[in-house]
C-alpha cells in the first residue's frame, strides 16, 4: 500500500537535505576561490534551484537520490584536486551535521516522552540526511566520494579512474534498478549498517 502520509512528511527532509547538500558544495568552493556557483545563482537555499527531477523521485521511491550538481571550476582553486575534494565532501558533511542536529533534538524529545508529528518529521530529517551523506560518499564518479579518491590516487591512476565518470550515472541507475527487481539491494546492504550506527549515535535508537 502506498504510504501517502510518509511521502508527505518526508518531503521537507528530502528538499532540505538536497538543498543544503548542494549549497554547501558551492559555498565551500566559493571560500576556496571558485565563484562559479555564486555567479550562476546556486548559492541559495531555494530548493527549486537545486532539484534534479530523476534524483528527487528516486529518493522518494528508492531512498537513494541526488540533486542537480552545483557547477565548480577547479581551475579557480590554488590546489585543484585537494580543494575539489574538500568542496565535494562539504555536501555529505552538511547532511551529516543536519542529521546530528535533528537527531539530538529527537533524542531530547524521546527523553521527555514527546511524540507526534514533530518526532516523525525529525526522524525523516535524520534518515534522509544520513542517506544523502552516505550515498554520495560512494566512490563512483561523479558522486562526491570519487573526488576524494581522485585526490588520493597517483596521477596516472587518477586519470584512468576519472574516465569512469562518463559511465557513472548509468552504473548507479543500473545498480538501483537491479536491486529493486532482483531483491538483492547492493546499495542498501552498504547503507543499512551505517544508517543504524549513526542513528543510534545521534538519536539513541535505530530508525531503520
Amino acid at each position: 500500500m502506498f504510504d501517502i502520509q510518509g511521502l508527505v512528511l518526508s518531503a521537507p527532509a528530502i528538499l532540505f537535505g538536497l538543498t543544503i547538500h548542494e549549497f554547501s558544495h558551492g559555498w565551500v568552493a566559493w571560500q576556496l576561490g571558485d565563484p562559479t556557483a555564486k555567479m550562476m545563482g546556486r548559492l541559495t537555499l531555494n530548493p527549486l534551484k537545486h532539484l534534479d527531477p530523476i534524483g528527487t523521485i528516486a529518493l522518494f521511491l528508492f531512498r537513494f537520490g541526488w540533486a542537480k550538481p552545483v557547477p565548480i571550476d577547479p581551475r579557480n582553486f590554488r590546489h585543484p584536486t585537494r580543494d575539489m575534494a574538500i568542496s565535494s565532501l562539504a555536501g555529505p558533511g552538511a547532511n551529516l551535521a543536519t542529521a546530528a542536529v535533528a537527531g539530538i533534538i529527537l533524542r531530547v524529545f524521546y527523553l521527555f516522552h514527546i511524540g507526534g508529528f514533530v518526532t516523525i518529521l525529525l526522524s525523516y530529517f535524520v534518515l534522509f540526511n544520513l542517506i544523502l551523506c552516505f550515498f554520495n560518499l560512494i566512490p563512483i564518479p561523479p558522486l562526491d566520494g570519487s573526488r576524494l579518491v581522485l585526490h588520493l590516487l597517483p596521477p596516472r591512476l587518477a586519470a584512468s579512474y576519472a574516465r569512469l565518470e562518463r559511465y557513472g550515472f548509468m552504473i548507479l541507475i543500473a545498480v538501483i534498478f537491479l536491486g529493486q527487481f532482483s531483491g538483492i539491494n547492493i546499495l542498501w546492504l552498504y547503507m543499512n549498517p551505517l544508517l543504524r550506527i549513526f542513528s543510534l549515535l545521534f538519536v539513541g535508537r535505530a530508525i531503520v
